[in-house]
Protein backbone atom coordinates (compact mmCIF):
# COMPACT_ATOMS: atom_id res chain seq x y z
CA UNK A 1 0.00 0.00 0.00
CA UNK A 2 1.16 3.17 -0.64
CA UNK A 3 1.53 5.37 2.48
CA UNK A 4 1.41 9.03 2.60
CA UNK A 5 -0.04 9.99 6.16
CA UNK A 6 3.09 11.51 7.62
CA UNK A 7 5.38 8.94 6.70
CA UNK A 8 7.36 8.05 3.88
CA UNK A 9 5.90 6.36 0.95
CA UNK A 10 6.19 2.81 1.20
CA UNK A 11 5.10 -0.65 -0.87
CA UNK A 12 6.22 -3.57 1.75
CA UNK A 13 6.87 -7.14 -1.02
CA UNK A 14 6.80 -8.64 2.13
CA UNK A 15 3.27 -8.09 3.02
CA UNK A 16 1.55 -6.69 0.56
CA UNK A 17 -0.10 -9.31 -2.47
CA UNK A 18 2.30 -9.01 -5.39
CA UNK A 19 3.29 -12.28 -6.67
CA UNK A 20 1.49 -14.06 -8.83
CA UNK A 21 0.12 -17.91 -8.41
CA UNK A 22 -2.31 -20.40 -9.72
CA UNK A 23 -4.16 -22.48 -7.12
CA UNK A 24 -4.90 -26.30 -6.69
CA UNK A 25 -9.00 -25.28 -7.99
CA UNK A 26 -7.56 -22.74 -10.98
CA UNK A 27 -8.54 -19.77 -9.50
CA UNK A 28 -5.59 -17.24 -9.15
CA UNK A 29 -4.34 -14.63 -6.55
CA UNK A 30 -1.83 -12.58 -5.14
CA UNK A 31 0.64 -13.04 -2.11
CA UNK A 32 3.06 -11.36 -0.43
CA UNK A 33 6.77 -12.88 -0.11
CA UNK A 34 5.36 -13.67 3.93
CA UNK A 35 2.29 -15.78 2.16
CA UNK A 36 3.72 -17.13 -0.87
CA UNK A 37 5.84 -19.37 1.82
CA UNK A 38 3.38 -19.62 4.59
CA UNK A 39 1.00 -21.11 1.96
CA UNK A 40 3.33 -22.69 -0.51
CA UNK A 41 1.64 -26.47 0.09
CA UNK A 42 -1.23 -25.09 -0.80
CA UNK A 43 -0.48 -22.86 -4.19
CA UNK A 44 -0.04 -25.24 -7.12
CA UNK A 45 2.41 -22.58 -9.04
CA UNK A 46 4.03 -18.61 -9.39
CA UNK A 47 2.40 -17.35 -12.39
CA UNK A 48 3.63 -13.98 -13.71
CA UNK A 49 2.60 -11.56 -16.56
CA UNK A 50 5.16 -13.76 -19.08
CA UNK A 51 6.39 -17.32 -18.72
CA UNK A 52 9.96 -15.70 -18.47
CA UNK A 53 8.39 -13.77 -15.62
CA UNK A 54 7.43 -16.97 -13.79
CA UNK A 55 11.18 -18.19 -13.79
CA UNK A 56 13.22 -15.01 -12.48
CA UNK A 57 10.39 -14.58 -9.55
CA UNK A 58 10.97 -18.28 -9.06
CA UNK A 59 14.35 -17.49 -8.57
CA UNK A 60 14.23 -14.64 -6.36
CA UNK A 61 12.04 -17.20 -4.28
CA UNK A 62 14.86 -19.51 -4.43
CA UNK A 63 17.59 -17.11 -3.02
CA UNK A 64 15.44 -16.05 -0.24
CA UNK A 65 15.10 -19.85 0.55
CA UNK A 66 18.77 -20.76 0.25
CA UNK A 67 19.53 -17.52 2.51
CA UNK A 68 16.89 -17.97 5.02
CA UNK A 69 17.56 -21.82 5.43
CA UNK A 70 21.11 -21.13 4.85
CA UNK A 71 21.89 -24.24 2.75
CA UNK A 72 20.46 -26.74 2.34
CA UNK A 73 24.00 -27.78 3.68
CA UNK A 74 24.07 -31.21 2.40
CA UNK A 75 21.39 -33.67 0.47
CA UNK A 76 20.83 -34.76 4.17
CA UNK A 77 19.74 -31.48 4.97
CA UNK A 78 17.72 -31.28 2.20
CA UNK A 79 15.54 -34.70 3.11
CA UNK A 80 14.91 -33.52 6.63
CA UNK A 81 13.53 -30.38 4.89
CA UNK A 82 11.48 -32.92 2.60
CA UNK A 83 9.80 -34.26 5.20
CA UNK A 84 8.83 -31.59 7.04
CA UNK A 85 5.67 -29.97 6.20
CA UNK A 86 6.91 -26.74 7.83
CA UNK A 87 10.74 -26.26 5.99
CA UNK A 88 10.03 -22.75 5.30
CA UNK A 89 9.04 -21.43 9.13
CA UNK A 90 12.04 -19.68 9.38
CA UNK A 91 11.23 -17.50 6.49
CA UNK A 92 8.85 -15.28 8.17
CA UNK A 93 11.84 -14.13 10.87
CA UNK A 94 14.58 -14.01 8.02
CA UNK A 95 11.64 -11.50 6.43
CA UNK A 96 11.36 -9.48 9.28
CA UNK A 97 15.27 -9.30 9.74
CA UNK A 98 15.54 -7.93 6.19
CA UNK A 99 12.22 -6.08 5.47
CA UNK A 100 13.94 -2.87 5.43
CA UNK A 101 15.77 -3.82 1.56
CA UNK A 102 12.18 -5.08 0.53
CA UNK A 103 10.03 -2.03 0.33
CA UNK A 104 10.11 -0.95 -3.88
CA UNK A 105 9.45 2.67 -3.00
CA UNK A 106 11.71 3.13 0.06
CA UNK A 107 13.79 6.24 -0.56
CA UNK A 108 17.27 4.77 0.33
CA UNK A 109 17.18 1.24 -0.41
CA UNK A 110 14.12 0.64 -2.82
CA UNK A 111 13.86 -3.21 -3.82
CA UNK A 112 16.43 -4.38 -6.46
CA UNK A 113 16.84 -0.17 -7.66
CA UNK A 114 19.49 2.09 -7.27
CA UNK A 115 18.33 5.56 -5.00
CA UNK A 116 18.66 8.54 -6.86
CA UNK A 117 19.29 7.12 -10.21
CA UNK A 118 19.18 9.70 -12.78
CA UNK A 119 20.80 11.06 -16.08
CA UNK A 120 22.75 14.18 -16.88
CA UNK A 121 19.20 15.72 -18.48
CA UNK A 122 16.90 13.80 -16.14
CA UNK A 123 15.21 12.03 -18.18
CA UNK A 124 12.23 10.01 -17.25
CA UNK A 125 11.47 7.00 -19.39
CA UNK A 126 8.15 5.31 -20.34
CA UNK A 127 7.81 1.83 -18.75
CA UNK A 128 7.65 0.40 -22.23
CA UNK A 129 10.84 -0.13 -21.30
CA UNK A 130 10.65 -2.97 -18.35
CA UNK A 131 7.76 -4.53 -19.62
CA UNK A 132 8.60 -6.88 -22.21
CA UNK A 133 5.38 -7.30 -23.90
CA UNK A 134 5.60 -4.01 -25.12
CA UNK A 135 9.15 -3.78 -27.05
CA UNK A 136 9.70 -0.31 -27.89
CA UNK A 137 7.99 -0.18 -31.53
CA UNK A 138 7.71 -3.52 -31.76
CA UNK A 139 4.52 -4.70 -29.46
CA UNK A 140 4.90 -8.33 -28.28
CA UNK A 141 1.34 -8.36 -26.79
CA UNK A 142 -1.18 -6.09 -28.06
CA UNK A 143 -3.02 -6.04 -25.08
CA UNK A 144 -1.20 -2.82 -23.81
CA UNK A 145 -1.44 -0.82 -27.12
CA UNK A 146 -0.03 1.56 -27.90
CA UNK A 147 2.22 1.82 -24.61
CA UNK A 148 2.38 1.35 -21.01
CA UNK A 149 1.40 4.58 -19.58
CA UNK A 150 0.87 3.25 -15.55
CA UNK A 151 1.49 0.48 -13.33
CA UNK A 152 0.11 -1.03 -10.44
CA UNK A 153 2.25 -1.09 -7.50
CA UNK A 154 2.85 -4.81 -7.51
CA UNK A 155 2.76 -5.17 -11.43
CA UNK A 156 5.77 -2.82 -10.87
CA UNK A 157 7.50 -5.13 -8.51
CA UNK A 158 7.44 -7.99 -11.51
CA UNK A 159 8.41 -6.21 -13.98
CA UNK A 160 11.94 -5.19 -11.85
CA UNK A 161 12.60 -8.45 -11.08
CA UNK A 162 12.18 -9.50 -14.17
CA UNK A 163 13.93 -6.73 -15.92
CA UNK A 164 17.01 -7.42 -14.46
CA UNK A 165 17.09 -10.93 -15.79
CA UNK A 166 15.45 -10.92 -19.47
CA UNK A 167 16.11 -6.87 -20.55
CA UNK A 168 16.89 -6.48 -23.93
CA UNK A 169 20.41 -5.11 -25.15
CA UNK A 170 20.99 -1.67 -27.07
CA UNK A 171 22.19 1.60 -26.64
CA UNK A 172 21.07 2.80 -23.04
CA UNK A 173 21.31 5.77 -21.42
CA UNK A 174 23.99 6.84 -19.22
CA UNK A 175 24.16 7.53 -15.61
CA UNK A 176 25.70 10.15 -14.01
CA UNK A 177 28.24 8.34 -11.94
CA UNK A 178 28.70 5.88 -14.41
CA UNK A 179 31.80 5.86 -15.74
CA UNK A 180 31.00 3.67 -19.16
CA UNK A 181 28.90 6.64 -20.06
CA UNK A 182 30.27 8.02 -23.29
CA UNK A 183 27.96 11.41 -24.50
CA UNK A 184 25.42 10.25 -22.05
CA UNK A 185 24.91 6.52 -23.86
CA UNK A 186 26.42 3.12 -22.69
CA UNK A 187 26.86 1.08 -25.23
CA UNK A 188 25.47 -2.55 -25.82
CA UNK A 189 26.59 -4.81 -23.00
CA UNK A 190 23.92 -7.66 -23.60
CA UNK A 191 21.01 -9.10 -22.31
CA UNK A 192 19.56 -9.73 -18.67
CA UNK A 193 21.41 -12.88 -17.38
CA UNK A 194 18.65 -15.23 -17.16
CA UNK A 195 18.16 -14.03 -21.14
CA UNK A 196 21.25 -15.76 -22.09
CA UNK A 197 19.46 -19.29 -20.69
CA UNK A 198 17.60 -21.93 -22.32
CA UNK A 199 15.82 -21.59 -18.80
CA UNK A 200 15.24 -25.07 -17.16
CA UNK A 201 13.73 -25.81 -13.68
CA UNK A 202 11.56 -28.85 -12.00
CA UNK A 203 8.11 -28.44 -10.82
CA UNK A 204 6.79 -30.53 -8.31
CA UNK A 205 3.38 -31.63 -7.10
CA UNK A 206 2.80 -27.83 -5.05
CA UNK A 207 5.29 -24.96 -5.11
CA UNK A 208 6.58 -26.09 -1.97
CA UNK A 209 7.90 -29.25 -4.01
CA UNK A 210 8.98 -26.90 -6.52
CA UNK A 211 10.78 -24.97 -4.58
CA UNK A 212 12.67 -27.40 -2.69
CA UNK A 213 13.16 -29.80 -6.17
CA UNK A 214 14.84 -26.78 -7.20
CA UNK A 215 16.69 -26.00 -4.00
CA UNK A 216 19.99 -27.66 -4.05
CA UNK A 217 22.65 -28.50 -1.56
CA UNK A 218 25.89 -26.91 -1.37
CA UNK A 219 27.85 -30.14 -1.79
CA UNK A 220 26.11 -30.68 -4.99
CA UNK A 221 28.80 -32.03 -7.08
CA UNK A 222 30.11 -29.82 -9.48
CA UNK A 223 28.55 -26.57 -8.10
CA UNK A 224 31.81 -23.76 -7.51
CA UNK A 225 30.00 -21.64 -4.97
CA UNK A 226 32.19 -19.65 -2.90
CA UNK A 227 31.90 -18.85 1.20
CA UNK A 228 30.46 -15.19 1.87
CA UNK A 229 27.58 -16.01 -0.87
CA UNK A 230 24.42 -12.92 -0.47
CA UNK A 231 21.80 -12.41 -2.32
CA UNK A 232 21.50 -8.73 -3.82
CA UNK A 233 19.58 -7.24 -0.45
CA UNK A 234 22.48 -8.53 1.98
CA UNK A 235 25.18 -6.40 -0.15
CA UNK A 236 26.01 -3.13 -0.47
CA UNK A 237 23.81 -0.37 -2.30
CA UNK A 238 24.90 -0.28 -6.08
CA UNK A 239 26.14 2.81 -7.25
CA UNK A 240 25.04 4.11 -10.50
CA UNK A 241 27.58 2.08 -12.44
CA UNK A 242 28.37 -1.90 -12.54
CA UNK A 243 31.02 -3.59 -12.28
CA UNK A 244 31.99 -6.96 -13.56
CA UNK A 245 32.66 -10.05 -10.95
CA UNK A 246 31.88 -13.59 -10.19
CA UNK A 247 28.83 -14.70 -8.83
CA UNK A 248 29.26 -16.28 -5.10
CA UNK A 249 27.31 -18.85 -5.45
CA UNK A 250 23.53 -19.10 -6.03
CA UNK A 251 22.33 -16.57 -3.76
CA UNK A 252 23.81 -14.08 -5.44
CA UNK A 253 23.67 -15.68 -9.22
CA UNK A 254 19.73 -15.98 -8.55
CA UNK A 255 19.68 -12.15 -7.79
CA UNK A 256 22.20 -10.45 -9.94
CA UNK A 257 21.71 -7.05 -10.59
CA UNK A 258 22.56 -6.90 -14.25
CA UNK A 259 20.77 -3.46 -14.32
CA UNK A 260 20.59 -0.05 -12.64
CA UNK A 261 17.06 1.00 -12.72
CA UNK A 262 14.68 3.74 -10.61
CA UNK A 263 11.13 3.75 -10.70
CA UNK A 264 9.11 6.92 -10.44
CA UNK A 265 5.74 6.88 -9.01
CA UNK A 266 2.87 8.63 -7.43
CA UNK A 267 0.06 8.10 -4.87
CA UNK A 268 -1.90 6.02 -7.69
CA UNK A 269 0.81 3.72 -8.96
CA UNK A 270 4.33 3.65 -11.07
CA UNK A 271 4.22 6.01 -14.17
CA UNK A 272 8.34 6.19 -15.82
CA UNK A 273 11.66 4.38 -14.77
CA UNK A 274 15.45 4.85 -15.55
CA UNK A 275 17.10 2.52 -16.45
CA UNK A 276 20.44 1.68 -17.65
CA UNK A 277 23.31 -1.13 -17.08
CA UNK A 278 24.83 -2.37 -14.45
CA UNK A 279 26.86 -5.71 -13.35
CA UNK A 280 28.34 -7.14 -15.87
CA UNK A 281 28.36 -11.01 -16.53
CA UNK A 282 29.49 -13.20 -19.43
CA UNK A 283 27.96 -16.62 -19.69
CA UNK A 284 31.46 -18.45 -21.23
CA UNK A 285 32.30 -21.61 -18.63
CA UNK A 286 29.40 -20.65 -16.52
CA UNK A 287 28.23 -24.06 -16.15
CA UNK A 288 29.55 -24.65 -12.72
CA UNK A 289 27.40 -21.75 -11.03
CA UNK A 290 24.29 -21.62 -13.44
CA UNK A 291 22.65 -24.82 -12.39
CA UNK A 292 19.06 -23.94 -14.68
CA UNK A 293 20.13 -24.26 -18.29
CA UNK A 294 21.68 -27.16 -20.17
CA UNK A 295 25.31 -25.93 -22.08
CA UNK A 296 27.00 -26.56 -25.32
CA UNK A 297 30.97 -27.02 -26.30
CA UNK A 298 31.49 -24.24 -28.61
CA UNK A 299 34.85 -24.88 -30.75
CA UNK A 300 34.45 -21.66 -32.54
CA UNK A 301 34.69 -19.77 -29.12
CA UNK A 302 37.89 -21.60 -28.17
CA UNK A 303 39.30 -21.49 -31.11
CA UNK A 304 38.69 -17.53 -30.89
CA UNK A 305 39.92 -16.85 -27.34
CA UNK A 306 42.72 -19.79 -27.18
CA UNK A 307 40.99 -21.61 -24.81
CA UNK A 308 41.29 -24.95 -24.32
CA UNK A 309 36.87 -25.55 -23.39
CA UNK A 310 34.47 -23.10 -23.78
CA UNK A 311 31.05 -24.14 -23.27
CA UNK A 312 28.03 -22.16 -23.58
CA UNK A 313 23.81 -21.54 -22.61
CA UNK A 314 22.07 -23.93 -24.99
CA UNK A 315 19.12 -22.12 -25.77
CA UNK A 316 15.76 -23.17 -26.98
CA UNK A 317 14.51 -22.85 -30.23
CA UNK A 318 11.24 -21.49 -30.60
CA UNK A 319 10.22 -24.22 -33.84
CA UNK A 320 11.29 -26.77 -31.53
CA UNK A 321 9.36 -28.49 -29.12
CA UNK A 322 10.73 -29.70 -26.00
CA UNK A 323 10.05 -33.38 -26.28
CA UNK A 324 12.17 -33.40 -29.63
CA UNK A 325 15.26 -32.34 -27.26
CA UNK A 326 14.70 -34.72 -24.55
CA UNK A 327 18.25 -35.48 -24.57
CA UNK A 328 19.54 -32.39 -23.50
CA UNK A 329 17.43 -32.74 -20.60
CA UNK A 330 18.30 -36.48 -19.41
CA UNK A 331 21.18 -37.57 -21.21
CA UNK A 332 24.59 -37.35 -18.76
CA UNK A 333 27.96 -37.01 -20.30
CA UNK A 334 28.47 -40.49 -20.71
CA UNK A 335 25.69 -40.88 -23.46
CA UNK A 336 27.49 -38.51 -25.87
CA UNK A 337 30.06 -39.02 -28.21
CA UNK A 338 33.07 -38.11 -26.60
CA UNK A 339 36.47 -36.67 -27.76
CA UNK A 340 39.38 -38.34 -26.89
CA UNK A 341 40.06 -36.38 -23.90
CA UNK A 342 36.89 -37.52 -22.90
CA UNK A 343 34.96 -33.99 -23.17
CA UNK A 344 31.35 -34.37 -23.34
CA UNK A 345 29.71 -31.65 -26.19
CA UNK A 346 26.79 -31.24 -23.89
CA UNK A 347 26.00 -31.04 -20.33
CA UNK A 348 22.59 -31.23 -19.20
CA UNK A 349 21.26 -28.62 -16.73
CA UNK A 350 23.31 -28.83 -13.38
CA UNK A 351 19.08 -28.94 -11.36
CA UNK A 352 18.40 -32.38 -12.90
CA UNK A 353 21.75 -33.83 -11.80
CA UNK A 354 20.55 -32.20 -8.79
CA UNK A 355 17.37 -34.03 -9.21
CA UNK A 356 19.19 -36.98 -10.52
CA UNK A 357 21.20 -37.22 -7.03
CA UNK A 358 17.99 -37.28 -5.02
CA UNK A 359 16.67 -40.08 -7.18
CA UNK A 360 19.89 -42.47 -7.10
CA UNK A 361 20.25 -41.35 -3.49
CA UNK A 362 16.35 -42.49 -3.22
CA UNK A 363 15.59 -39.55 -1.34
CA UNK A 364 12.94 -39.36 -4.03
CA UNK A 365 11.36 -42.72 -5.34
CA UNK A 366 10.42 -44.47 -8.42
CA UNK A 367 7.71 -43.71 -9.65
CA UNK A 368 7.75 -40.11 -8.50
CA UNK A 369 6.62 -37.96 -11.34
CA UNK A 370 8.14 -34.46 -12.18
CA UNK A 371 7.55 -31.66 -14.67
CA UNK A 372 10.58 -30.56 -16.33
CA UNK A 373 9.61 -26.63 -17.35
CA UNK A 374 11.59 -25.07 -20.59
CA UNK A 375 11.51 -21.25 -20.64
CA UNK A 376 13.05 -18.97 -22.22
CA UNK A 377 13.32 -16.09 -25.02
CA UNK A 378 14.79 -15.63 -28.22
CA UNK A 379 16.33 -11.73 -28.96
CA UNK A 380 16.63 -10.66 -32.57
CA UNK A 381 17.68 -6.70 -33.91
CA UNK A 382 21.07 -7.14 -32.10
CA UNK A 383 19.62 -8.09 -29.57
CA UNK A 384 17.29 -4.90 -28.78
CA UNK A 385 14.06 -6.59 -29.18
CA UNK A 386 12.06 -9.67 -27.76
CA UNK A 387 10.88 -12.23 -30.97
CA UNK A 388 9.55 -15.05 -29.41
CA UNK A 389 9.11 -16.63 -25.55
CA UNK A 390 9.53 -20.27 -24.67
CA UNK A 391 7.74 -22.05 -22.43
CA UNK A 392 7.02 -25.74 -22.34
CA UNK A 393 7.35 -28.91 -20.32
CA UNK A 394 8.12 -32.12 -19.89
CA UNK A 395 6.58 -35.14 -17.31
CA UNK A 396 8.53 -37.43 -16.68
CA UNK A 397 9.29 -40.33 -14.20
CA UNK A 398 12.39 -39.77 -11.98
CA UNK A 399 13.60 -43.26 -12.89
CA UNK A 400 14.32 -41.65 -16.20
CA UNK A 401 17.43 -39.61 -13.97
CA UNK A 402 18.50 -42.58 -12.26
CA UNK A 403 22.71 -42.43 -12.55
CA UNK A 404 22.86 -46.07 -11.97
CA UNK A 405 19.96 -47.44 -14.74
CA UNK A 406 20.49 -45.31 -17.33
CA UNK A 407 18.55 -48.03 -19.62
CA UNK A 408 15.23 -45.72 -19.14
CA UNK A 409 16.86 -42.46 -20.02
CA UNK A 410 18.52 -44.22 -22.96
CA UNK A 411 15.23 -45.72 -24.55
CA UNK A 412 13.65 -42.50 -24.03
CA UNK A 413 16.19 -40.76 -25.99
CA UNK A 414 16.15 -43.21 -28.60
CA UNK A 415 12.95 -42.95 -29.01
CA UNK A 416 12.87 -39.77 -30.01
CA UNK A 417 14.72 -40.68 -32.65
CA UNK A 418 12.44 -42.84 -34.06
CA UNK A 419 10.56 -40.26 -34.18
CA UNK A 420 12.71 -37.82 -36.01
CA UNK A 421 13.86 -40.70 -38.41
CA UNK A 422 10.14 -41.94 -39.15
CA UNK A 423 9.43 -38.40 -40.05
CA UNK A 424 12.58 -37.68 -42.18
CA UNK A 425 10.99 -40.88 -44.04
CA UNK A 426 7.94 -38.91 -44.63
CA UNK A 427 9.64 -36.26 -45.39
CA UNK A 428 10.90 -38.08 -47.92
CA UNK A 429 7.59 -39.30 -49.44
CA UNK A 430 6.14 -35.86 -49.82
CA UNK A 431 9.66 -35.12 -52.15
CA UNK A 432 9.10 -38.09 -54.07
CA UNK A 433 5.68 -37.21 -54.83
CA UNK A 434 6.52 -33.57 -56.06
CA UNK A 435 8.89 -35.29 -57.86
CA UNK A 436 6.60 -37.77 -59.80
CA UNK A 437 4.03 -34.97 -60.33
CA UNK A 438 7.37 -32.37 -62.21
CA UNK A 439 7.80 -30.46 -59.29
CA UNK A 440 10.42 -30.00 -57.09
CA UNK A 441 9.01 -27.52 -54.15
CA UNK A 442 10.26 -27.93 -50.80
CA UNK A 443 7.06 -26.78 -48.71
CA UNK A 444 5.57 -30.07 -48.78
CA UNK A 445 8.25 -32.20 -47.01
CA UNK A 446 8.49 -28.58 -44.72
CA UNK A 447 4.79 -29.00 -44.27
CA UNK A 448 4.60 -33.22 -44.24
CA UNK A 449 6.95 -32.96 -41.41
CA UNK A 450 5.73 -30.22 -39.05
CA UNK A 451 2.06 -32.36 -39.17
CA UNK A 452 3.80 -35.37 -38.28
CA UNK A 453 5.73 -33.79 -35.37
CA UNK A 454 2.28 -32.62 -33.88
CA UNK A 455 0.79 -35.77 -34.30
CA UNK A 456 3.31 -37.59 -32.56
CA UNK A 457 3.93 -35.23 -29.54
CA UNK A 458 0.47 -36.08 -27.61
CA UNK A 459 1.54 -40.19 -27.87
CA UNK A 460 5.26 -39.34 -26.71
CA UNK A 461 4.48 -37.34 -24.18
CA UNK A 462 1.87 -39.67 -22.22
CA UNK A 463 4.57 -42.86 -23.28
CA UNK A 464 7.13 -40.80 -21.58
CA UNK A 465 5.07 -39.94 -18.53
CA UNK A 466 4.11 -43.78 -18.15
CA UNK A 467 8.13 -45.55 -19.11
CA UNK A 468 8.98 -45.55 -15.36
CA UNK A 469 5.63 -47.86 -14.67
CA UNK A 470 7.26 -50.43 -16.74
CA UNK A 471 9.90 -53.27 -15.84
CA UNK A 472 11.42 -53.45 -19.60
CA UNK A 473 11.23 -49.88 -21.27
CA UNK A 474 13.56 -51.76 -23.87
CA UNK A 475 9.66 -53.58 -24.71
CA UNK A 476 8.03 -50.55 -24.14
CA UNK A 477 10.19 -48.60 -26.80
CA UNK A 478 8.95 -51.76 -29.48
CA UNK A 479 5.78 -50.52 -28.29
CA UNK A 480 6.66 -46.72 -29.17
CA UNK A 481 7.94 -47.63 -32.41
CA UNK A 482 4.47 -49.65 -33.55
CA UNK A 483 2.86 -46.69 -32.13
CA UNK A 484 5.05 -44.13 -34.55
CA UNK A 485 4.96 -46.95 -37.43
CA UNK A 486 1.10 -46.86 -37.43
CA UNK A 487 0.63 -42.95 -37.09
CA UNK A 488 3.49 -42.22 -40.03
CA UNK A 489 1.84 -44.85 -42.05
CA UNK A 490 -1.37 -43.38 -42.22
CA UNK A 491 -0.05 -39.76 -42.66
CA UNK A 492 1.63 -41.02 -45.76
CA UNK A 493 -1.18 -43.03 -47.24
CA UNK A 494 -3.35 -39.89 -46.65
CA UNK A 495 -0.49 -37.78 -48.89
CA UNK A 496 -0.41 -40.78 -51.36
CA UNK A 497 -4.21 -40.50 -51.73
CA UNK A 498 -4.37 -36.87 -52.09
CA UNK A 499 -1.13 -36.17 -54.62
CA UNK A 500 -3.07 -35.69 -57.80
CA UNK A 501 -3.24 -36.78 -61.45
CA UNK A 502 -0.22 -35.54 -62.15
CA UNK A 503 1.71 -37.58 -59.49
CA UNK A 504 -0.48 -40.85 -60.28
CA UNK A 505 0.35 -40.72 -63.76
CA UNK A 506 4.51 -40.35 -63.40
CA UNK A 507 7.27 -39.17 -65.35
CA UNK A 508 10.61 -40.76 -65.59
CA UNK A 509 13.58 -39.81 -63.34
CA UNK A 510 16.94 -39.98 -62.85
CA UNK A 511 18.00 -43.26 -60.56
CA UNK A 512 21.18 -44.51 -59.69
CA UNK A 513 22.99 -45.15 -63.18
CA UNK A 514 19.60 -44.87 -65.27
CA UNK A 515 16.05 -44.00 -65.00
CA UNK A 516 12.89 -45.20 -63.55
CA UNK A 517 9.01 -44.46 -64.26
CA UNK A 518 8.22 -42.61 -61.07
CA UNK A 519 4.26 -42.48 -59.85
CA UNK A 520 2.71 -42.13 -56.71
CA UNK A 521 2.66 -45.93 -56.08
CA UNK A 522 6.37 -46.31 -56.26
CA UNK A 523 6.95 -43.75 -54.30
CA UNK A 524 4.56 -44.91 -51.71
CA UNK A 525 6.27 -48.73 -51.84
CA UNK A 526 9.62 -46.80 -51.51
CA UNK A 527 8.10 -45.01 -48.36
CA UNK A 528 6.81 -48.22 -46.66
CA UNK A 529 10.12 -50.05 -47.28
CA UNK A 530 12.12 -47.46 -45.60
CA UNK A 531 9.79 -46.84 -42.57
CA UNK A 532 9.66 -50.36 -41.91
CA UNK A 533 14.04 -50.07 -42.13
CA UNK A 534 14.50 -47.04 -40.51
CA UNK A 535 12.37 -48.75 -37.05
CA UNK A 536 14.32 -51.84 -36.72
CA UNK A 537 11.01 -53.82 -36.52
CA UNK A 538 8.97 -56.08 -38.78
CA UNK A 539 5.94 -54.14 -39.56
CA UNK A 540 3.75 -55.25 -41.43
CA UNK A 541 3.84 -54.30 -44.99
CA UNK A 542 0.35 -52.96 -46.08
CA UNK A 543 -0.34 -56.19 -48.06
CA UNK A 544 3.30 -55.32 -50.05
CA UNK A 545 5.83 -57.78 -50.18
CA UNK A 546 9.12 -56.58 -50.02
CA UNK A 547 9.20 -58.19 -53.51
CA UNK A 548 6.81 -55.80 -54.67
CA UNK A 549 8.47 -52.51 -53.87
CA UNK A 550 10.25 -51.91 -57.44
CA UNK A 551 13.34 -50.62 -57.76
CA UNK A 552 15.61 -50.79 -54.15
CA UNK A 553 14.80 -47.58 -52.51
CA UNK A 554 17.74 -45.22 -52.33
CA UNK A 555 18.94 -44.02 -49.09
CA UNK A 556 17.92 -40.21 -50.21
CA UNK A 557 16.20 -39.80 -53.44
CA UNK A 558 15.62 -35.85 -52.97
CA UNK A 559 17.10 -33.14 -51.59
Amino acid sequence: MYETEGRAPSFDLTEQPWIGVLRPDGTQGELSLREVFAQAGDVRRVTGDLPTQEFALLRLLLAIAHDALDGPNDIEHWARLWNDPRCFAEVADYLDTHRGRFDLLDAEAPFFQTAQLRTAKDEVSSLNRIVADVPNGEPFFSARLPAVDRLSFAEAARWVVHVHAYDTSGIKSGMVGDARAKGGKVYPLGVGWAGNLGGVFVEGRDLRETLLLNLMAADTSGSDAKGGDRPAWRRELDGPGGAERTPTGLRDLYTWQSRRLRLHADTEGVYGVVLGYGDFLTARNMHTREPMTAWRRSRAQEKKLGEPLVYLPREHDPARSAWRGLASLIADPTQYQQDSAGVSPYLRPGILDWVARLVTRRKLPRGFLIRTRVVGTTYGTQQSVIDEVVDDHLTMDVVLLHEQDREYAQQAIDAVGDADRAVNVLGDLAADLERAAGTENEGPRLVARDRAFAELEGPYRGWLAALGKSDDPLAERAVWQARVYGIVSRLGHRMTVDAGDAARRGRVVPFKQGTVWLDSALADRWFRKRLRTCLGQSFPSDSLSDADDGPESPSKVYT
